[in-house]
Parts: C-alpha cells; sequence; structure tokens
C-alpha cells in the first residue's frame, strides 16, 4: 500500500472514534468528495489498515468497581493462594506473570467497601509479601480474544 498521508490519517482518526459515520459527513469533515472518501476508505480497508468496526461498548453494570491486584508472594508456588482466589466469585482472572510482580489479579465488586474487605482478606494469606491495588477507570480499548 502507498505511505499513508494527511486526509488518510485525518479519515483513521474520525473513524477510530465515529465508526459509524456516514461517509458523506466523513467527506465534508475532511474536506473531500464523496466519492474520493469512499475511494480512500476502501483501499483502506483492502489494505488491512482498517480491519474493521466494532460497537465499543461500555461497563454494562455502572454500579461495578473493576481493579487490579498486583501481588507479590512469599515465595513462588505458594501453596493456597490461588485455591483462595477461586474461591471468591468477585475474582475474574488470575495471571502469574515474571518480574517483580507475581501475580495479576482482576476483580470485580459491586463497591469500594467491598474491594477493600476483599484486598485486605487476600493480603493477610500468610504467601503474599505484599499487595497493591490499581482500580480502572475505564477501558480505552478492548478486543474479544479471536
Amino acid at each position: 500500500m502507498r505511505e499513508l498521508d494527511a486526509k488518510d490519517r485525518d479519515i483513521l482518526g474520525i473513524l477510530s472514534k465515529e465508526a459509524r459515520i456516514p461517509l458523506k459527513t466523513l467527506a465534508g469533515r475532511i474536506g473531500l468528495s464523496r466519492s474520493a472518501t469512499s475511494e480512500r476508505v476502501a483501499a483502506l480497508e483492502k489494505s488491512g489498515v482498517i480491519r474493521g468496526y466494532r460497537a465499543d461498548i461500555g461497563q454494562m453494570d455502572k454500579g461495578m468497581v473493576v481493579a487490579f491486584l498486583f501481588v507479590t508472594l512469599v515465595r513462588t508456588p505458594s501453596i493456597g493462594i490461588l485455591d483462595q482466589l477461586a474461591r471468591f466469585p468477585e475474582v475474574r482472572r488470575v495471571s502469574s506473570v515474571s518480574g517483580q510482580l507475581d501475580l495479576i489479579v482482576e476483580v470485580e465488586v459491586p463497591s469500594i467497601d467491598r474491594l477493600n474487605t476483599l484486598r485486605d482478606t487476600i493480603a493477610s494469606h500468610g504467601g503474599v509479601e505484599d499487595l497493591t491495588t490499581a482500580i480502572v477507570l475505564r477501558r480505552d480499548i478492548e478486543r474479544a480474544a479471536g
């Protein structure tokens, strides 16, 4: 494919925020005719620069709090910590990772109070050396596996 020019980048910038924008409106915003805009979009699709259009669905239940717990263990493997984590229905995903951390635990809870209780319970496990919490403010990009 040819190198992207300023108009292509304008198209991509607009489509990344407004994937369902009418072609006529897109053309007007970038200063090209509808047919020229259509040709550019088709070329971007054909070359794979635009791989698809999607609905970006926000959190379904606005009352839920999503957080990541970054866990450092006393030693690995830590007997019983995964079993304990599996008992909590709020735990959505546990990933063993390399580096300074040992586990990244994604949780979804109905309130900050429940997050604190869950966090305190996990942190009090004998195999946990340190636990840091990061609350998700929003998800900017989320893709389905596949």
